[in-house]
């Protein structure tokens, strides 16, 4: 479920992204779009990186790096 979770989080954020980046050269600062979609994508970052923490924390998530194998 959490890692469903970080997956959407992550889709949102680069959906956002796109978003700003279309308001951006269409817009021409004649609206207000740009603004809010900065404002989606830095909750949707901050709540990605809330994810993971608590992820990390709890032992949902797990890291893969090969150098941690020995530990």
């Amino acid at each position: 479920m959490l890692k469903a979770l970080v997956l959407l989080m992550f889709i949102a954020a680069v959906i956002s992204l796109f978003s700003g980046l279309y308001f951006l050269l269409n817009d021409r600062g004649q609206s207000r779009r740009l603004v809010h979609s900065l404002f989606l994508r830095v909750t949707f970052c901050a709540l990605l990186l809330a994810l993971v923490v608590y992820g990390l924390v709890t032992g949902e998530l797990e890291t893969q790096a090969p150098w941690l194998n020995g530990q």
